[in-house]
Protein backbone atom coordinates (compact mmCIF):
# COMPACT_ATOMS: atom_id res chain seq x y z
CA UNK A 1 0.00 0.00 0.00
CA UNK A 2 1.31 3.40 -0.95
CA UNK A 3 2.11 5.75 1.92
CA UNK A 4 -0.25 8.75 2.18
CA UNK A 5 1.06 11.83 0.46
CA UNK A 6 1.71 14.90 2.60
CA UNK A 7 -0.93 17.61 2.30
CA UNK A 8 0.40 20.62 0.34
CA UNK A 9 0.86 23.53 2.72
CA UNK A 10 -1.33 25.75 0.53
CA UNK A 11 -4.31 23.48 1.31
CA UNK A 12 -3.91 23.78 5.06
CA UNK A 13 -5.93 26.25 7.09
CA UNK A 14 -4.17 29.15 8.76
CA UNK A 15 -4.58 27.47 12.13
CA UNK A 16 -3.09 24.20 10.83
CA UNK A 17 -0.06 25.79 9.26
CA UNK A 18 0.43 28.24 12.13
CA UNK A 19 0.10 31.40 10.05
CA UNK A 20 -1.99 34.45 10.99
CA UNK A 21 -5.42 35.24 9.57
CA UNK A 22 -5.02 38.88 10.60
CA UNK A 23 -1.90 41.05 10.58
CA UNK A 24 -2.22 44.26 12.58
CA UNK A 25 0.33 46.84 11.44
CA UNK A 26 1.33 49.39 14.08
CA UNK A 27 3.69 52.21 13.02
CA UNK A 28 5.65 53.58 15.95
CA UNK A 29 7.98 56.36 16.95
CA UNK A 30 8.73 56.84 20.66
CA UNK A 31 5.82 54.67 21.84
CA UNK A 32 7.67 52.39 24.27
CA UNK A 33 5.28 53.11 27.14
CA UNK A 34 2.28 51.91 25.10
CA UNK A 35 3.64 48.77 23.42
CA UNK A 36 3.04 46.18 26.15
CA UNK A 37 -0.43 47.51 26.97
CA UNK A 38 -1.43 47.43 23.29
CA UNK A 39 -0.31 43.79 22.99
CA UNK A 40 -2.31 42.91 26.12
CA UNK A 41 -5.46 44.65 24.86
CA UNK A 42 -5.31 43.10 21.39
CA UNK A 43 -4.80 39.62 22.84
CA UNK A 44 -7.78 40.11 25.14
CA UNK A 45 -10.20 41.14 22.38
CA UNK A 46 -9.27 38.57 19.70
CA UNK A 47 -9.73 35.13 21.27
CA UNK A 48 -9.96 32.41 18.63
CA UNK A 49 -8.39 34.59 15.92
CA UNK A 50 -4.95 33.79 14.52
CA UNK A 51 -3.44 37.28 14.67
CA UNK A 52 -0.07 38.95 14.70
CA UNK A 53 1.08 42.43 15.66
CA UNK A 54 3.76 43.92 13.40
CA UNK A 55 5.38 46.99 14.94
CA UNK A 56 7.13 49.10 12.30
CA UNK A 57 9.43 51.40 14.22
CA UNK A 58 11.29 54.36 12.76
CA UNK A 59 14.37 53.84 14.96
CA UNK A 60 12.82 55.37 18.09
CA UNK A 61 15.45 56.66 20.53
CA UNK A 62 13.29 55.55 23.47
CA UNK A 63 13.84 51.85 22.71
CA UNK A 64 10.39 51.04 21.29
CA UNK A 65 11.81 48.48 18.84
CA UNK A 66 13.88 46.66 21.45
CA UNK A 67 10.89 46.30 23.76
CA UNK A 68 8.77 44.96 20.89
CA UNK A 69 11.48 42.40 20.16
CA UNK A 70 11.65 41.40 23.82
CA UNK A 71 7.91 40.76 23.82
CA UNK A 72 8.25 38.87 20.53
CA UNK A 73 10.76 36.48 22.07
CA UNK A 74 8.05 35.42 24.52
CA UNK A 75 5.02 35.80 22.21
CA UNK A 76 5.79 34.89 18.58
CA UNK A 77 2.65 36.72 17.45
CA UNK A 78 4.57 39.97 18.00
CA UNK A 79 7.13 41.07 15.41
CA UNK A 80 9.17 44.20 14.87
CA UNK A 81 10.53 45.87 11.77
CA UNK A 82 13.04 48.58 12.67
CA UNK A 83 13.66 51.09 9.91
CA UNK A 84 16.99 52.90 9.84
CA UNK A 85 17.33 56.27 8.14
CA UNK A 86 13.78 56.76 6.95
CA UNK A 87 10.55 57.94 8.53
CA UNK A 88 6.88 58.36 7.78
CA UNK A 89 3.67 56.74 8.98
CA UNK A 90 2.25 55.88 5.56
CA UNK A 91 5.47 54.32 4.27
CA UNK A 92 5.83 52.38 7.55
CA UNK A 93 2.33 50.95 7.11
CA UNK A 94 3.11 49.92 3.54
CA UNK A 95 6.33 48.15 4.56
CA UNK A 96 4.58 46.37 7.40
CA UNK A 97 1.76 45.14 5.18
CA UNK A 98 4.22 43.92 2.56
CA UNK A 99 6.24 42.09 5.23
CA UNK A 100 3.23 40.09 6.43
CA UNK A 101 1.38 37.22 4.76
CA UNK A 102 -2.07 37.27 6.36
CA UNK A 103 -5.10 37.52 4.05
CA UNK A 104 -6.47 40.43 6.12
CA UNK A 105 -4.43 43.49 7.12
CA UNK A 106 -5.28 46.06 9.76
CA UNK A 107 -3.64 49.38 10.60
CA UNK A 108 -3.93 51.02 14.00
CA UNK A 109 -1.95 53.47 16.10
CA UNK A 110 0.20 52.51 19.07
CA UNK A 111 -1.06 55.34 21.27
CA UNK A 112 -4.18 53.41 22.45
CA UNK A 113 -6.54 56.04 21.03
CA UNK A 114 -8.02 53.49 18.63
CA UNK A 115 -10.56 51.25 20.35
CA UNK A 116 -9.23 47.70 19.92
CA UNK A 117 -12.58 46.28 21.07
CA UNK A 118 -14.10 46.86 17.63
CA UNK A 119 -11.47 44.69 15.90
CA UNK A 120 -13.69 41.54 16.01
CA UNK A 121 -16.65 43.44 14.53
CA UNK A 122 -14.44 44.94 11.82
CA UNK A 123 -13.11 41.50 10.91
CA UNK A 124 -16.61 39.96 10.86
CA UNK A 125 -17.95 42.82 8.71
CA UNK A 126 -15.09 42.43 6.24
CA UNK A 127 -15.52 38.66 5.95
CA UNK A 128 -19.32 38.57 5.68
CA UNK A 129 -19.93 41.66 3.62
CA UNK A 130 -17.88 40.88 0.52
CA UNK A 131 -15.94 44.08 1.18
CA UNK A 132 -12.44 45.38 0.49
CA UNK A 133 -12.08 47.78 3.42
CA UNK A 134 -13.68 48.32 6.82
CA UNK A 135 -12.94 51.68 8.43
CA UNK A 136 -12.97 52.41 12.14
CA UNK A 137 -15.02 55.59 11.93
CA UNK A 138 -15.33 58.51 14.34
CA UNK A 139 -17.92 60.21 12.16
CA UNK A 140 -20.29 57.32 11.44
CA UNK A 141 -23.44 57.18 13.57
CA UNK A 142 -22.44 56.01 17.05
CA UNK A 143 -18.85 57.25 16.76
CA UNK A 144 -17.22 60.29 18.27
CA UNK A 145 -14.09 62.41 18.58
CA UNK A 146 -13.82 61.95 22.34
CA UNK A 147 -11.91 64.71 24.09
CA UNK A 148 -10.71 66.41 20.90
CA UNK A 149 -10.59 70.20 21.21
CA UNK A 150 -13.20 71.98 19.04
CA UNK A 151 -10.55 73.40 16.70
CA UNK A 152 -9.11 69.89 16.16
CA UNK A 153 -12.58 68.60 15.28
CA UNK A 154 -13.03 71.47 12.82
CA UNK A 155 -9.65 70.77 11.19
CA UNK A 156 -10.46 67.06 10.90
CA UNK A 157 -13.79 67.75 9.21
CA UNK A 158 -12.22 70.30 6.84
CA UNK A 159 -9.54 67.78 5.86
CA UNK A 160 -12.27 65.18 5.27
CA UNK A 161 -14.05 67.61 2.94
CA UNK A 162 -10.86 68.22 0.99
CA UNK A 163 -10.31 64.47 0.66
CA UNK A 164 -13.47 64.25 -1.43
CA UNK A 165 -11.33 65.46 -4.31
CA UNK A 166 -9.87 61.94 -4.47
CA UNK A 167 -12.04 59.60 -2.33
CA UNK A 168 -15.77 58.73 -2.34
CA UNK A 169 -17.97 61.38 -0.77
CA UNK A 170 -19.89 58.61 1.02
CA UNK A 171 -16.83 57.74 3.15
CA UNK A 172 -17.57 59.59 6.39
CA UNK A 173 -14.11 59.32 8.00
CA UNK A 174 -11.44 59.29 5.28
CA UNK A 175 -8.95 60.71 7.79
CA UNK A 176 -9.15 57.61 9.97
CA UNK A 177 -5.89 55.82 10.67
CA UNK A 178 -7.77 52.72 11.83
CA UNK A 179 -8.97 50.24 9.23
CA UNK A 180 -8.85 46.71 7.80
CA UNK A 181 -8.24 45.79 4.19
CA UNK A 182 -8.03 42.52 2.31
CA UNK A 183 -4.63 41.61 0.96
CA UNK A 184 -6.08 41.36 -2.54
CA UNK A 185 -7.33 44.96 -2.38
CA UNK A 186 -4.06 46.20 -0.88
CA UNK A 187 -1.95 44.51 -3.55
CA UNK A 188 -4.16 46.06 -6.21
CA UNK A 189 -3.35 49.53 -4.81
CA UNK A 190 0.23 49.18 -3.65
CA UNK A 191 2.08 50.10 -6.84
CA UNK A 192 0.17 53.35 -7.12
CA UNK A 193 0.59 54.45 -3.52
CA UNK A 194 2.36 57.72 -2.77
CA UNK A 195 3.43 56.64 0.73
CA UNK A 196 3.44 60.29 1.84
CA UNK A 197 2.54 61.70 5.21
CA UNK A 198 0.09 60.24 7.70
CA UNK A 199 -3.11 59.55 5.78
CA UNK A 200 -2.60 56.09 4.32
CA UNK A 201 -6.37 55.45 4.00
CA UNK A 202 -6.82 58.38 1.61
CA UNK A 203 -3.83 57.12 -0.36
CA UNK A 204 -5.35 53.62 -0.66
CA UNK A 205 -8.74 54.83 -1.87
CA UNK A 206 -7.18 57.28 -4.33
CA UNK A 207 -4.71 54.70 -5.68
CA UNK A 208 -7.07 51.78 -6.25
CA UNK A 209 -7.63 50.91 -9.93
CA UNK A 210 -11.28 50.17 -9.09
CA UNK A 211 -13.72 51.60 -6.52
CA UNK A 212 -13.14 49.93 -3.16
CA UNK A 213 -16.15 48.33 -1.48
CA UNK A 214 -16.20 49.58 2.10
CA UNK A 215 -18.14 49.85 5.33
CA UNK A 216 -17.57 51.87 8.48
CA UNK A 217 -17.70 50.66 12.08
CA UNK A 218 -18.20 53.46 14.62
CA UNK A 219 -15.99 53.99 17.64
CA UNK A 220 -15.11 56.86 19.98
CA UNK A 221 -11.60 58.24 19.78
CA UNK A 222 -9.81 57.97 23.13
CA UNK A 223 -7.29 60.24 24.84
CA UNK A 224 -3.62 59.34 24.61
CA UNK A 225 -2.38 57.65 27.81
CA UNK A 226 1.39 57.99 27.33
CA UNK A 227 3.84 59.65 24.96
CA UNK A 228 3.37 62.74 22.84
CA UNK A 229 1.16 63.45 19.84
CA UNK A 230 2.93 63.48 16.45
CA UNK A 231 0.50 66.05 15.00
CA UNK A 232 2.15 69.31 13.97
CA UNK A 233 2.16 71.80 11.12
CA UNK A 234 4.09 69.33 8.97
CA UNK A 235 1.08 67.00 8.95
CA UNK A 236 -1.03 69.62 7.16
CA UNK A 237 1.73 70.16 4.59
CA UNK A 238 2.11 66.41 4.03
CA UNK A 239 -1.64 66.05 3.57
CA UNK A 240 -1.73 68.84 1.00
CA UNK A 241 1.17 67.25 -0.86
CA UNK A 242 -0.61 63.88 -0.81
CA UNK A 243 -3.75 65.38 -2.37
CA UNK A 244 -1.65 67.16 -5.00
CA UNK A 245 0.19 63.94 -5.75
CA UNK A 246 -3.08 62.06 -6.28
CA UNK A 247 -4.42 64.85 -8.49
CA UNK A 248 -1.41 65.78 -10.64
CA UNK A 249 1.43 63.50 -9.51
CA UNK A 250 1.16 61.50 -12.75
CA UNK A 251 2.15 64.69 -14.58
CA UNK A 252 4.62 66.42 -12.23
CA UNK A 253 6.42 64.91 -9.21
CA UNK A 254 4.94 66.46 -6.08
CA UNK A 255 8.40 66.84 -4.52
CA UNK A 256 9.34 69.01 -7.50
CA UNK A 257 6.33 71.22 -6.80
CA UNK A 258 7.37 71.58 -3.16
CA UNK A 259 10.97 72.21 -4.21
CA UNK A 260 9.86 75.03 -6.55
CA UNK A 261 7.55 76.59 -3.95
CA UNK A 262 10.41 76.73 -1.47
CA UNK A 263 12.67 78.08 -4.20
CA UNK A 264 10.17 80.90 -4.68
CA UNK A 265 10.38 81.69 -0.97
CA UNK A 266 14.16 81.64 -1.33
CA UNK A 267 13.94 84.34 -4.00
CA UNK A 268 12.04 86.48 -1.51
CA UNK A 269 14.69 85.87 1.14
CA UNK A 270 17.44 86.74 -1.35
CA UNK A 271 15.83 90.04 -2.37
CA UNK A 272 15.06 90.99 1.24
CA UNK A 273 18.63 90.41 2.39
CA UNK A 274 20.05 92.17 -0.67
CA UNK A 275 17.82 95.20 -0.10
CA UNK A 276 18.57 95.35 3.61
CA UNK A 277 22.33 95.19 3.10
CA UNK A 278 22.73 97.28 -0.05
CA UNK A 279 19.97 99.86 0.28
CA UNK A 280 19.62 99.83 4.04
CA UNK A 281 23.15 99.30 5.39
CA UNK A 282 25.09 100.75 2.45
CA UNK A 283 27.05 97.58 1.70
CA UNK A 284 28.46 97.51 -1.84
CA UNK A 285 26.33 95.57 -4.30
CA UNK A 286 28.69 92.63 -4.96
CA UNK A 287 29.24 91.94 -1.25
CA UNK A 288 25.51 92.27 -0.53
CA UNK A 289 24.68 89.99 -3.48
CA UNK A 290 27.14 87.36 -2.28
CA UNK A 291 25.75 87.45 1.27
CA UNK A 292 22.17 87.27 -0.02
CA UNK A 293 23.02 84.31 -2.26
CA UNK A 294 24.60 82.34 0.58
CA UNK A 295 21.77 83.09 3.01
CA UNK A 296 19.08 82.18 0.45
CA UNK A 297 20.90 78.94 -0.39
CA UNK A 298 21.11 77.95 3.28
CA UNK A 299 17.43 78.85 3.67
CA UNK A 300 16.39 76.76 0.67
CA UNK A 301 18.42 73.77 1.81
CA UNK A 302 17.17 73.96 5.40
CA UNK A 303 13.47 74.21 4.48
CA UNK A 304 13.72 71.49 1.86
CA UNK A 305 15.46 69.29 4.42
CA UNK A 306 12.65 69.90 6.92
CA UNK A 307 9.72 69.69 4.52
CA UNK A 308 10.33 68.34 1.02
CA UNK A 309 12.65 65.57 2.15
CA UNK A 310 11.33 65.08 5.66
CA UNK A 311 11.50 61.29 5.23
CA UNK A 312 15.20 61.59 4.31
CA UNK A 313 16.08 64.39 6.69
CA UNK A 314 19.81 65.00 7.18
CA UNK A 315 21.30 65.74 10.59
CA UNK A 316 24.70 66.34 12.16
CA UNK A 317 27.66 65.99 9.82
CA UNK A 318 25.37 64.71 7.07
CA UNK A 319 23.55 68.07 7.26
CA UNK A 320 26.81 69.91 6.56
CA UNK A 321 27.69 67.53 3.72
CA UNK A 322 24.21 67.95 2.30
CA UNK A 323 24.50 71.73 2.40
CA UNK A 324 27.80 71.54 0.53
CA UNK A 325 26.41 69.27 -2.20
CA UNK A 326 23.25 71.41 -2.42
CA UNK A 327 25.33 74.56 -2.88
CA UNK A 328 27.48 72.94 -5.55
CA UNK A 329 24.48 71.63 -7.47
CA UNK A 330 22.69 74.98 -7.31
CA UNK A 331 25.82 76.79 -8.49
CA UNK A 332 25.90 74.62 -11.60
CA UNK A 333 22.14 75.17 -11.97
CA UNK A 334 22.70 78.93 -11.85
CA UNK A 335 25.28 78.69 -14.64
CA UNK A 336 22.81 76.64 -16.73
CA UNK A 337 20.10 79.19 -15.99
CA UNK A 338 22.25 82.14 -17.11
CA UNK A 339 23.63 80.29 -20.12
CA UNK A 340 20.25 79.31 -21.57
CA UNK A 341 18.69 82.69 -20.80
CA UNK A 342 21.54 84.53 -22.50
CA UNK A 343 21.41 82.17 -25.49
CA UNK A 344 17.69 82.75 -26.05
CA UNK A 345 17.89 86.48 -25.41
CA UNK A 346 20.72 86.90 -27.92
CA UNK A 347 18.51 85.19 -30.52
CA UNK A 348 15.73 87.72 -30.06
CA UNK A 349 13.39 85.39 -28.17
CA UNK A 350 12.36 88.12 -25.75
CA UNK A 351 13.58 88.71 -22.23
CA UNK A 352 10.56 87.10 -20.51
CA UNK A 353 10.76 83.81 -22.42
CA UNK A 354 14.52 83.73 -21.96
CA UNK A 355 14.22 84.33 -18.22
CA UNK A 356 11.46 81.73 -17.71
CA UNK A 357 13.33 79.10 -19.72
CA UNK A 358 16.49 79.73 -17.73
CA UNK A 359 14.65 79.50 -14.41
CA UNK A 360 12.90 76.27 -15.46
CA UNK A 361 16.11 74.58 -16.58
CA UNK A 362 17.87 75.67 -13.40
CA UNK A 363 15.01 74.39 -11.22
CA UNK A 364 14.87 71.01 -12.98
CA UNK A 365 18.64 70.62 -12.72
CA UNK A 366 18.72 71.57 -9.04
CA UNK A 367 15.86 69.21 -8.18
CA UNK A 368 17.18 66.26 -10.17
CA UNK A 369 20.74 66.50 -8.88
CA UNK A 370 19.98 67.26 -5.23
CA UNK A 371 17.34 64.50 -5.02
CA UNK A 372 20.08 62.01 -5.89
CA UNK A 373 23.27 63.46 -4.40
CA UNK A 374 21.98 65.54 -1.47
CA UNK A 375 18.98 63.57 -0.25
CA UNK A 376 19.62 60.26 -1.96
CA UNK A 377 19.40 57.31 0.41
CA UNK A 378 22.83 56.02 1.47
CA UNK A 379 23.26 52.25 1.38
CA UNK A 380 23.04 51.89 5.14
CA UNK A 381 19.77 53.81 5.25
CA UNK A 382 18.10 51.08 3.24
CA UNK A 383 18.75 48.53 5.99
CA UNK A 384 15.96 47.44 8.27
CA UNK A 385 16.33 44.97 11.09
CA UNK A 386 13.42 42.60 11.45
CA UNK A 387 12.67 40.19 14.27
Amino acid sequence: MNAPQPVPSLLLSAAERGGPDLSIIVPTFNERDNVAELVRRVAACLPGVAWELVFVDDDSPDGTAELARQIGRVDPRVRCIQRIGRRGLASACIEGMLASNAPVLAVMDADLQHDERILPRMLLTLRQGGLDVVVGSRHAEGGGMGGFAPHRVLISRLAARLSQLVVPATLKDPMSGYFMITREAFMGCVRGLSGMGFKILVDLFASSPRPLRFAEVPYTFRDRLAGQSKLDGQVAWDYGMLLLDKLIGHLVPVRFIAFCLIGGLGVGVHLSVLGALHRGAGVDFLSAQLAATVIAMVFNFSINNLVTYRDRRLAGLRWLGGLASFGLACSVGAVANLGLASFLFDRQQGWLLAAVAGILVGAVWNYAVTSVYTWGRPRRAALARAA
